[in-house]
């Protein structure tokens, strides 16, 4: 697994959340003042970026403006990639 500082363009988010808008606002502001203290997990598979967590962190980037995102990236199998899609 590394991390890395990623543009949100660059990964697919297959799946639709349900968010909190008061957990988002509350992100945005921590965001904004202190960074992003926690990075989201991102699978990489066939040279594809995949993000299934970390919506709510990935929904206050997009809604101050920013463009990239720190994430950990751990390599996977199109078979594990299957089994987070279902």
């Amino acid at each position: 697994m590394r991390e890395a500082v990623l543009s949100l363009q660059q990964i697919r988010r297959p799946l639709q959340r349900s968010l909190d808008e008061a957990k988002v606002a509350a992100l945005m502001a921590s965001i904004a003042a202190e960074g992003q203290k926690e990075p989201i997990d991102v699978l990489e598979v066939d040279g594809q970026l995949w993000g299934f967590n970390g919506c709510h962190r990935w929904a206050a980037h997009e809604r101050l403006g920013w463009t990239t995102i720190r994430a950990r990236i751990r390599r996977a199998t199109p078979q594990v990639l299957r089994m987070h899609l279902m």
